[in-house]
């Protein structure tokens, strides 16, 4: 039913596997000291635990879950606040999902406002979807580049129209 695999078996040393039939792949040499490693995979999100209360900023360039309470500004990859989670400050990320409460400007490319969601706070985003269920106070603007730090120019106030009774 199963046969022993050839590879672990007695055969030609190392030396006659030039003579061997068998094609292999051509072995590069490498140059000096530098030896050519495989792309480094990328880390897990860094979880902040419900138990946990962070007072300051927090600044990667990787993902965070927040599940505990932050006071302070939070800059991320992607941001994923969990729904026993509070966030005081502004959150910018190129992907942000808020589950808890985020208290505060929201800035991102992506914006998912889940069912739990509560935010209080203005929403500046490329994309943004909020689900049935979702608390948000504040107002939303999109823009072509929202995690800019510059705002832009404000629109020109339009003249009040006159009222003729007035005149």
């Amino acid at each position: 039913m199963f046969s022993k695999s050839r590879i672990n078996e007695p055969g030609p040393k190392q030396a006659d596997s030039e003579t061997a039939k068998t094609p292999e792949a051509p072995v590069s040499k490498p140059m000096g000291d530098f030896t050519p490693s495989a792309p480094k995979a990328k880390p897990p999100a860094s979880v902040l635990s419900s138990d946990l209360t962070i007072t300051g900023n927090l600044k990667t360039t990787g993902d965070i879950q927040v599940e505990g309470t932050i006071e302070g500004d939070i800059r991320a990859h992607l941001l994923t606040v969990g729904e026993s989670a509070t966030v005081r400050g502004e959150v910018i990320a190129d992907d942000v999902v808020v589950n808890g409460r985020v208290i505060g400007r929201v800035r991102g490319l992506k914006v998912r406002l889940t069912s739990t969601a509560r935010v209080e706070g203005d929403i500046i985003h490329k994309t943004i979807a909020i689900e049935s269920g979702a608390h948000f106070e504040g107002s939303v603007q999109r823009q072509d580049d929202p995690l800019n730090n510059g705002t832009t120019k404000p629109l020109p106030a339009i003249p009040a129209a006159k009222d003729p009774a007035k005149s």
